[in-house]
């Protein structure tokens, strides 16, 4: 019996043909949990339904998602409808899925939303505790695998936007069960340097597992307490991790972490060249300004003919001092004249006045004047005051007047 030789189109257009005809694959309902899901700007989406021992591919093209009531996502549970089938190109094994629907949250997924939810209680998320990527780093430290395409990515970035950079690697494997210490030991190597600016820790995309290590509570942790400002570059744009939460900034992806870190040098000179342009002609403008007022003090009249300003000031001071001397001549006169009034009405009361026309003052021997005959009895001393002396005499008889 001549055996069949089939070419692969052929072999692979016999197998789709069996699958297709086949009453159980054409109308399979597969249950498993997402992982890998990548849903491309066409609208058709890409992922891989896996259990505890097995994985199978998946695609679900566009026009079947407009009755979906859910976002699918790594680590959902869910059930899927469609039928099995071989894509011809690759001979890939595959479910072409009709309708979704969720049966629930995968183990992973679950335990990342309860990690999640404990560090954001204890404020290991909270802005107020990010610390600012500085603008100039002066060098960059890298938590990455030194192989693969993630590095390269970055140093492509950073010799495109910046070329005269200084970085550091601190090697560590970014998956597996051993990836979560390296991690941590590489940040905390590059942390307890002095010379280290910024840190970035790398990976590029794939599945929740692929990623688990990044979900790592004490990588976390690790993050939040390093003095170092660090920016986590994990995954793909639609990739959200413990370490991004965490992290002083988050990038969608390790380039555009290396976007952020640096600026792009053509820039930064023509900013520089710009603002010195603005800076010399507003110093131009300046000293323009400050000579143009020397010139104008220069020849000022007080600074050209000084002598003119001191006779003008001498001649003001001989004004004030006549205006000064009148108001003191004025108020003298009119002091002395009060003076002379106030002297002649004293002397007017003034009792000597009086003893010199003739009269005389009586007084008793303790100096009370003697203004009545009750004020003195018989052979009492009498002191009579008079113009130029005291006349002493004693009382030898008293006359009342009558009436």
């Amino acid at each position: 019996m001549e055996q069949t030789v089939f070419s692969v189109s052929e072999l692979n257009a016999y197998v789709s043909t069996l699958l297709s005809s086949d009453g159980v694959l054409c109308q399979l309902c597969v249950k498993g949990e997402i992982s890998g899901y990548k849903r491309y700007p066409s609208g058709h989406a890409y992922f891989q339904l896996k259990d505890a021992n097995s994985s199978v591919s998946c695609v679900m093209f566009k026009g079947n998602f407009y009755h979906m009531q859910f976002v699918p996502e790594n680590g959902m549970k869910v059930r899927v409808y469609g039928r099995a089938a071989l894509y011809s190109v690759d001979g890939k094994f595959q479910i072409v899925v009709a309708m979704m629907e969720e049966d629930g949250l995968g183990e992973l997924f679950k335990e990342f939303e309860l990690r999640k939810a404990k560090m954001a209680a204890e404020g290991l998320f909270d802005e107020e505790h990010k610390k600012p990527i500085p603008y100039l780093p002066k060098r960059i430290g890298v938590v990455t695998s030194p192989k693969g395409a993630v590095i390269q990515d970055i140093l492509n970035v950073l010799n495109r936007r910046f070329p005269n950079y200084d970085l550091l690697i601190a090697p560590s494997s970014v998956q597996g069960k051993e990836a979560s210490a390296e991690l941590i030991r590489g940040l905390k190597l590059l942390d307890e340097r002095e010379d280290i600016d910024v840190i970035i820790i790398a990976r590029g995309g794939g599945s929740m597992e692929d990623l688990w290590c990044f979900n790592d509570e004490a990588l976390g942790r690790a993050i939040y307490n390093a003095k170092t400002p660090v920016i986590s570059a994990v995954g793909h744009e639609t990739d959200f991790t413990i370490c991004d939460f965490c992290s002083d900034l988050r990038a969608p992806t390790p380039s555009a972490a290396a976007e952020l870190v640096l600026p792009n040098k053509e820039e930064v000179a023509s900013r520089l060249d710009v603002s010195g342009g603005k800076l010399a002609l507003a110093m131009k403008n300046f000293i323009k300004n400050k000579r143009f007022l020397l010139e104008s003090l220069s020849k000022h009249r007080a600074l050209v003919e000084p002598k003119f300003r001191i006779e003008k000031e001498m001649q003001r001071c001989d004004m004030l001092y006549g205006k000064l001397n009148e108001r003191f001549a004025a108020s003298f006169e009119k002091k002395n004249s009060a003076f002379s009034t106030d002297l002649a009405k004293l002397e007017a009361l003034d009792p000597m006045k009086v003893l010199l026309r003739g009269y005389a003052r009586a007084t008793d021997k303790d100096g009370r004047t003697v203004d009545s005959v009750k004020c003195v009895n018989i052979m009492e001393e009498v002191l009579i005051s008079v113009s130029d002396g005291v006349i002493r005499t004693s009382v030898t008889g008293i006359e009342a007047k009558e009436g």
